[in-house]
């Protein structure tokens, strides 16, 4: 692990008050993961200008690649109220298939176009600005900190990312009140949604070993693909549960199924199905597990094995409450809409977030996030740099 300490860069000051041109500036670092591309550089000195402490930490994994993050606070005292988000982005695909560069940050039509816009270097660039215009009015009286944890190895394996920031930030005696992590969570329209929670991801092989022979001959051979189905209307037959109060029914979904067979009249000596879970709050890991295990254990099938590989995230909720309204309020005043509260979607941070401090997710539309012609309505990253401001206003006024 390194550490370098940010220092302020006084020219850089004016990106602090305006959330589009900082986003339009770390569009154009090309931060695929686990590249930093220059997006921290650029958010330790805008941080800096507006007073935080800030470091950047680069932690190291063996067979992984090594990934700067950054940590920055203002203040000293409780409570600690987080800022969270990544700054690196997916490869952009083709390039040629763009309307404008994936790096240029170019703005037309109303729109901010590029990788990363709306996942999540837009969320980003709201939350410093708020933070930076918030501290502009109060910073002399705050009753409190605010901190920014920004990783870089969120759509990579995140393994030398987010959990390995909090756990460094822990054993330096840091604590976190509540975060807020700026996903982009709206399906449609800014003020649709505010994930309070996230399911969890499990993911599995099933594989069957049969007898290769000729298809003239099935007696002489032993056909894996029949015992493979078995197994597979075992797992996906009958549903896993009828969901919770937050969330929806646990969902099986298989995503391969291979033999390996070039042939017509050859028998395979083997079949595989691969498959991923993504559960809700009335499972672990490890109870799931247990029940896929015992589902294939009674189709009756011989020479199967199964294996699970847990992805570090278990399904876990923000129950609604002080905070959970705190947030939803601010995103209604400046919108006019209610938000959803919800638990749908993939992954994210929070699910190690979590551990550490109540969190929740608000950021833009994601209609457009990993595809070409990523793009987020440049009023809606201001209206969301008001609505983080509005966030920080209620929470260290109460």
């Amino acid at each position: 692990m390194t550490i370098t300490t940010g220092t302020t860069d006084a020219p850089i000051a004016a990106l602090a008050n305006d959330p589009v041109a900082l986003a339009q500036a770390l569009i154009r670092c090309e931060s695929v993961t686990p590249a930093e591309g220059g997006a921290l550089a650029l958010l330790e000195r805008v941080l800096g200008a507006a007073g935080f402490t800030v470091e950047r930490v680069t932690f190291q994994e063996p067979g992984t690649p090594d990934v700067e993050n950054l940590y920055a606070r203002f203040g000293n005292a409780a409570p600690n109220f987080v800022f969270a988000g990544h700054t690196d982005v997916v490869p952009p695909g083709a390039v040629a298939d763009w309307r404008h560069s994936p790096f240029a940050g170019v703005i037309a039509e109303g729109r901010l176009w590029g990788r990363g816009a709306s996942d999540m270097k837009g969320g980003v660039a709201a939350s410093v600005v708020a933070a930076a215009r918030f501290l502009a009015r109060h910073g002399a009286t705050l009753p409190g900190s605010i901190s920014f944890l920004i990783t870089g190895d969120e759509e990579g394996p995140a393994v030398n990312g987010t959990p390995k920031l909090l756990g460094w930030a822990r054993a330096r005696g840091e604590v976190f009140d509540h975060c807020l992590l700026g996903e982009p969570t709206n399906p449609a329209k800014l003020g649709d949604m505010i994930k309070i929670g996230r399911r969890g991801s499990l993911s599995g092989t099933l594989r069957v070993e049969g007898k290769q022979g000729h298809v003239a001959y099935p007696a002489l051979a032993d056909n894996p693909i029949p015992k493979l189905l078995k197994l597979i209307d075992a797992l996906k037959g009958a549903p896993l549960d009828a969901g919770t109060a937050h969330f929806d029914p646990s969902n099986l979904e298989f995503v391969t199924v291979d033999v390996g067979n070039p042939s017509t009249n050859v028998i395979p000596a083997r079949a595989s199905a691969r498959f991923n879970v993504r559960f809700n709050d009335s499972w672990t890991s490890k109870t799931l597990g247990a029940e896929l295990t015992a589902r294939c254990e009674a189709a009756g099938v011989a020479g199967w094995t199964l294996e699970l590989s847990p992805t570090n995230a278990e399904a876990f909720l923000t129950a609604p409450g002080p905070f959970v309204e705190l947030v939803a309020a601010a995103v209604e005043g400046r919108t006019g809409t209610r938000p959803a509260l919800s638990t749908t979607g993939g992954t994210s941070d929070a699910r190690f977030i979590q551990a550490y401090c109540p969190v929740v997710e608000f950021g833009l539309v994601g209609d457009t996030m990993h595809q070409v012609d990523e793009r987020t309505g440049v009023a809606d990253i201001e209206t969301l740099t008001a609505i983080y401001e509005d966030v920080l206003e209620r929470y260290f006024a109460g």
